[in-house]
Parts: C-alpha cells; sequence; structure tokens
C-alpha cells in the first residue's frame, strides 16, 4: 500500500496538529507503509490533514480519479477560535469554509468522539475516530531532567504546569489568575510565547502575571517539562482532544481539567480531577503526594489505549477499508 501522506503548510504548522502527523507517519513507518509526504495522485489514498487550498485541490482530483480522500479533522471553527491575532474574526467564515472542504473526504478522521460529534453537525460524510495518539518513546528519561528544569526557572515543587501554545482559548486567564490567588504555589507553563501573533488582551495577561506564574516561552526539550510538572492544569474551554494531556497522563502526572464534553471519557477522582472552577479548592487537594501518586497511576494505565502501538492498528484498518 501506498499513501500521500500530506500537511499543507508544514514549514509552519506547530502545535497539536503538527504531534499528530508526527505520529502518525511514525505509525505509518512502523506499520511498513509506503508514503509520500507531498500530495500525489498515484497512491492507493489521499490522507489530508490541513485543508488548504492545494488539499483542496488534491482532493478534487483524487475523487475525480477514484482515490480515497481521507482527511483529518484537526480544525474546527470552535477551535479555531481565541488563538491567535485575528482567529475570532476569522472562525465564522471559516465554518463554511471547512463545511465544504470536509465534503471533499470519502472517510473524516476525528481525534475524539466529542470531535466527531461536532463534526457531524458540519457535514454529513462518513467519520471515524482515530486518537492522535501519544508517542511514550519521546518522553523517555524525563525524569532525570527534574533538576536541571526546576534550577533553570527557578520553581518550588510541587509546580503547577501546563504545556503548549499559550493562548486564551486553553484557559490563559484561568491560570493566571488561579496563580495570583496561589502565592504559595509555583505555577509554569511551557510553550511558545510567538509575542507577535497574540492580540493585546492576551500579552497583558502574560504581561502582568504574579511573580509565581512563569512563563518559559519554547523549550528545547519538551521532556523537561513533565520533569519539573506535578499537577498538570489544564482549564481550556475547547479542545479537540489535547495531545499535551495524554503526554502528562503517560508521564503519570495528576490532571486537573476544566470539566468539559471533550474530557467525558475521565473518570472524575480515579485519572484525573474536574470542575467548572474556581480552581483552588482542588489544587489545594493534589498537595497531597499521595493523592497525586493514586491519580497518576491511574492516568498511565487509562493513557495505555492511546499509545501509538493501540492506535497504529486502527489506522491500518482504516486504510485497507477505503483503498
Amino acid at each position: 500500500m501506498n499513501v500521500s501522506h500530506y500537511l499543507e503548510f508544514e514549514d509552519v504548522v506547530t502545535g497539536g496538529i503538527r504531534e499528530s502527523v508526527r505520529n502518525q507517519r511514525k505509525m505509518l513507518a512502523e506499520l511498513d507503509i509506503e508514503y509520500a509526504q507531498t500530495p500525489r495522485l498515484d497512491a492507493d489514498v489521499l490522507h489530508l490533514n490541513l485543508m488548504g487550498p492545494r488539499s483542496i485541490y488534491y482532493a478534487k482530483r483524487a475523487r475525480r480519479r477514484g482515490i480515497p480522500v481521507v482527511i483529518h479533522t484537526h480544525v474546527t471553527a470552535e477551535d479555531f477560535g481565541d488563538s491567535f491575532r485575528f482567529t475570532n474574526v476569522l472562525s465564522k467564515p471559516l465554518r463554511p469554509y471547512l463545511e465544504a472542504a470536509y465534503e471533499l473526504g470519502d472517510v473524516l478522521v476525528c481525534p475524539s468522539e466529542y470531535n466527531r460529534r461536532l463534526i457531524e453537525t458540519y457535514v454529513e460524510t462518513e467519520t471515524t475516530v482515530i486518537t492522535n495518539g501519544v508517542d511514550r518513546e519521546k518522553l523517555e528519561g524525563f525524569e532525570t531532567l527534574r533538576s536541571e528544569y526546576l534550577r533553570r526557572y527557578d520553581l518550588t515543587p510541587p509546580v503547577v504546569f501546563l504545556v503548549g501554545h499559550v493562548i486564551k482559548r486553553k484557559g490563559l486567564r484561568t491560570f493566571v489568575e488561579t496563580a495570583r490567588r496561589m502565592p504559595g504555589l509555583d505555577f509554569a507553563w511551557f510553550g511558545p510565547l510567538d509575542r507577535s501573533l497574540k492580540g493585546r488582551s492576551t500579552r497583558r495577561l502574560i504581561e502582568r502575571s504574579p511573580e509565581n506564574c512563569t512563563f518559559t516561552g519554547y523549550v528545547d526539550d519538551i521532556r523537561g517539562a513533565y520533569a519539573a510538572g506535578d499537577v498538570f492544569f489544564f482549564p481550556t474551554h475547547e479542545e479537540n482532544e489535547g495531545i499535551a494531556l495524554l503526554e502528562a497522563m503517560s508521564a503519570g502526572k495528576p490532571v486537573l481539567v476544566r470539566d468539559i464534553e471533550t474530557f467525558s471519557w475521565l473518570e472524575d477522582g480515579h485519572d484525573c480531577l474536574k470542575s467548572d472552577g474556581p480552581f483552588e479548592e482542588d489544587l489545594e487537594r493534589l498537595n497531597d503526594p499521595k493523592l497525586r501518586e493514586r491519580l497518576g497511576e491511574n492516568a498511565i494505565r487509562t493513557s495505555e489505549a492511546f499509545t501509538l502501538p493501540n492506535t497504529a492498528r486502527r489506522l491500518r484498518t482504516l486504510y485497507e477499508e477505503v483503498a
């Protein structure tokens, strides 16, 4: 089998989409499925990860030639808002654009059941759920970096942390204000700041954050974030799945998430804590090392279903069904 596995704008796309594509290609290599990273019309399957104009062009041509088109639904209008400058303005016209783009697929791959329910309000195209997955090999040895990263960012355990692009949608205001109300705890957000892409209110939240709230910027070895952090605090308002959350769970970190539909697969009090906010009471509870250990151990077990070896089988099956 030969797959054209294409990510448009690959040179500039970062964050969860890039990580998902990286995971997919690692799985394809492990499955011994031949693939090209360019859009091609001599492949058995055309798999598109971001529906820019070039992807739409090749999807239309592939359909005319009878080549099955698989499209990942990484982007929704709901997920696009409150991200970078102008994204709120663009999110409204984005939906009809995505509806037209996703209709070009033979099958749409949704990273979660929540994402699938949302996409099914866009189009009637067939959908399937395949998690973005978590690459545990990527995190191997993270524990050895703990002292270095605590020292680098002047953090005192237990550290409340988050990993990813610093954007409002992921709960930036909540993260900052919770830190302000809990001066006895260190909060650290590991991830690119991209100040030039941020709106004024986002920059203001970062610049006026309290002393116990650290924004590290880009981290050269992301394992250091999971080494330094003790409690993964994810007050996001909208998420298609959340790869950083899966990584934190795989690293055995207790997680505190906003109680939104995306995280319905998590069990409050078993492999996470959930809250609609405020979050101070739950963070106080997580000062207990025994609770952190129990939640972290259960998180590891839950995350097993999302590992790449388990996910790869579903990806192979999808290709075999459409080809």
